[in-house]
């Protein structure tokens, strides 16, 4: 089975956004899955809204890669966009906790996420 996402990359000093939703244990990076035929923007900048309340700037929208890992057997894809955002960061009633992790976090999140996490680390994005 595969699970096809995409999510947003925010680092900011070092540090990446993460959010634990309801009734999770685990951060994830923002985003989620589409809707129907929805595009990869449309869905980025759907999901943002609806978790941590911010508009993403479409204009902005960059593609920084994208990851596939397996658990048990489900396949996650996460294709990872950057993007300039207004509004005030803030967590919706979907998720309980956002939180900026360094690359000491890295078990925290899944296996996916991981994968970023490493790629942004050896970029010196993340600290």
């Amino acid at each position: 089975m595969l699970i096809d996402t995409v999510a947003w990359v925010r680092v900011e000093a070092g540090r990446i956004l993460c959010a634990r939703p309801r009734g999770k244990d685990v951060f994830y990076i923002p985003g989620g899955k589409r809707e129907g035929a929805e595009t990869d923007l449309q869905t980025l900048v759907r999901e943002i809204a609806e978790e941590l309340t911010v508009a993403l700037r479409p204009d902005t929208v960059a593609h920084v890669g994208t990851y596939e890992a397996r658990d048990d057997a489900v396949t996650v894809r996460m294709s990872c966009y950057t993007a300039e955002y207004t509004g005030t960061l803030s967590a919706s009633s979907e998720i309980e906790e956002m939180a900026w992790f360094g690359y000491g976090d890295r078990e925290a999140v899944p296996p996916v996420d991981q994968l970023l996490f490493d790629d942004l680390a050896a970029a010196g994005l993340l600290r």
